[in-house]
């Protein structure tokens, strides 16, 4: 397939929202990917990763072909395969109905194996989402060679997002998130923050890491918050109760669209004060743009509706692996 040919759903960069991973081991993993079952989601991730054991694979991906070949050719869902390994995006490439994904989330994603990975799908329309998640993240030059690499222009089209593979990270520490607390309370704060600054100045999106508490739904409502001030409206769910509890953060206040409005607004001054603060066309005008396509894409909230509701801990408590948990 020609390169300039992309897949219908590239064109649009429709919102990935909370991208849930399903093992590929999972016994409904045709109905989900086809949104036969939660139907709400945006995006899934359908793993052969870390959700796989080793001695799972060979099923795993047998499992998988079976769900590419009857899964339907369209889908209101943006459909990514997390491989494990360039043997793995080989063999999920030549499996009939691969051109019916969206893309592939590659493991591991530094400027020495990218091309590797991208030699692969080069002449494919399927899209990519490299997760940082190794020692090199720690390294901002590194950061910012691996940028240089993405930003080719053959390349730099084919990057949906950048995923922030949380717990890799901390394990690189020796560390894992609290019970209590968000992700930004511990060292990888401070490095999320710098990932911030090094890509989406360049253009590049990035979406937040797993929250794996699953029965501390306040402490997901404020590490979702918290990822949104640092400018992501993606994250990482394991369980379809979380898709519409982060989700929700995602709607736009009805005070922000009117002040988005204003703020594009040709007929307005320079400079304004509304809602008793200082708006400034010049400056603000991006926010403005990107906070109306957020409105579309996710709705509006108005001022009487209810705050985000927390996870219902009863559905959370029973869990078992073949529901849908897999650990990015």
């Amino acid at each position: 397939m020609d390169n300039n040919s992309l897949h219908p759903q590239s064109e649009h960069k429709a919102a990935l929202g909370a991208s849930m991973y399903v093992p590929t081991t999972h016994k409904d993993l045709l109905a989900i990917a086809n949104g036969d079952k939660f139907s709400h989601l945006r995006s899934v991730i359908l793993c052969t990763e870390d959700a796989i054991a080793e001695r799972d694979l060979s099923y795993a991906l047998f499992n998988l072909s079976l769900a590419l070949q009857n899964m339907g050719a369209e889908s209101d869902t943006l459909r990514f395969v997390r491989v494990r390994n360039l043997e793995v995006l080989a063999r999920v490439l030549s499996m009939p109905g691969a051109d019916k994904l969206s893309g592939f989330v590659l493991p591991k994603s530094t400027r020495h194996n990218f091309a590797a990975y991208f030699e692969l799908v080069r002449h494919t329309h399927h899209l990519l989402m490299p997760t940082l998640e190794t020692a090199e993240v720690f390294d901002d030059e590194e950061m910012k060679q691996f940028r240089l690499l993405l930003s080719a222009p053959e390349v730099r089209r084919r990057i949906l997002a950048l995923r922030i593979g949380g717990n890799d990270l901390l394990a690189l520490l020796g560390l894992r998130r609290p019970t209590s607390g968000t992700i930004y309370s511990t060292p990888l704060g401070q490095v999320i923050g710098r990932l911030v600054t090094i890509f989406k100045p360049h253009g590049f999106q990035l979406t937040a890491p797993v929250f794996e508490h699953l029965s501390q739904g306040s402490w997901l409502d404020a590490e979702v918050a918290q990822d949104m001030a640092h400018g992501m409206i993606a994250k990482t769910a394991i369980h379809p109760d979380q898709v519409p509890q982060i989700e929700r953060h995602y709607q736009v206040a009805q005070s922000d669209i009117e002040l988005a409005l204003r703020i594009i607004d040709p007929d307005s001054p320079a400079v304004f004060r509304m809602q008793e603060s200082m708006c400034e066309v010049a400056t603000h005008s991006s926010w403005a743009q990107r906070i109306i396509e957020q409105a579309r894409l996710f709705g509006i909230r108005h001022a009487a509706d209810t705050a985000p509701a927390h996870v219902p801990t009863t559905s959370l408590t029973q869990l078992s692996s073949d529901e849908g948990i897999a650990r990015p």
